[in-house]
């Protein structure tokens, strides 16, 4: 499918989908909204994608809304877009938002949807909201204080300002911090750990921390320990083990 706005790039397991309005720094229009949202759809109806890196074309990841597009154009948001931010936290595939410069706004609330967030030391961050009068979107006040702590998620709401990634790194928003020159060798060995992975363990690792999110202590324990027998049952589990004790690299099949 062809995109005006987005970039979407298959290999293998590992998919990359790239904002791309550079011209406006990633900034959000309907017709963005529109296109991540289909294309977040497929990627998590696909059973064999495992990793989906989300970042931005150029120096920035995304700024939040084009402020300009959108004081000029108010062409109605489609409600069901604003899913975005579900897709991307509840996906079977594990998420990975890399951002470089402007991460603002909706830009930050999908960055905080996604599993994992690491940062070009020329990232800078902001909520933004209240700047344009608006409350904000993207479920960053159900993320943020998954991340930061509740405390530290409305002080980042309700008193708006930038701040660089050092400071996102002392508050645990991103996992790490790289130099821009080394950014994307950094991500690439990142992205290799969790192909090298146990296919199936790694999927049902992020389905546990979706479920957990739903249900108590006592409802989650069996649910996991009912996924924890069936990875223990697999052949890449047994191959694991014996990896281990042979002191090798384990072959993965994914059953």
């Amino acid at each position: 499918m062809a995109y005006e706005t987005i970039i979407w790039r298959r290999e293998g397991p590992v998919a990359t989908l790239t904002m791309n309005r550079p011209e406006q720094r990633n900034g959000i229009t309907p017709t963005m909204m529109e296109e991540l949202y289909a294309c977040l759809g497929e990627a998590a109806a696909d059973p064999d994608l495992r990793v989906l890196v989300l970042t931005g074309t150029g120096a920035d990841f995304c700024p939040g809304a084009d402020v300009k597009h959108y004081a000029a154009e108010r062409r109605p948001t489609d409600p069901k877009t604003f899913g975005v931010a579900t897709l991307l936290h509840e996906m079977g595939a594990v998420t990975l938002a890399a951002i470089r410069g402007a991460c603002a706004g909706a830009g930050l609330g999908w960055a905080a949807a996604c599993d994992l967030r690491f940062a070009s030391e020329t990232a800078k961050f902001n909520t933004a909201f209240l700047g344009v009068g608006l409350s904000g979107d993207m479920g960053g006040p159900w993320t943020l204080p998954r991340i930061v702590g509740a405390g530290k998620a409305r002080e980042l709401y309700l008193l708006p300002g930038k701040f660089d990634a050092a400071e996102a790194l002392r508050i645990g928003l991103v996992s790490r911090v790289f130099a821009e020159a080394a950014f994307d060798d950094e991500l690439d060995a990142i992205l290799l750990r969790l192909v090298d992975s146990a296919p199936l363990a790694l999927t049902a690792m992020k389905a546990n921390f979706v479920a957990a999110e739903r249900m108590s202590l006592a409802d989650f324990v069996p649910y996991e320990a009912a996924r924890h027998s069936e990875c223990g049952r697999t052949e890449d589990s047994r191959e694991a083990f014996r990896a281990f004790v042979e002191k090798r690299r384990p072959q993965f099949q994914g059953r």
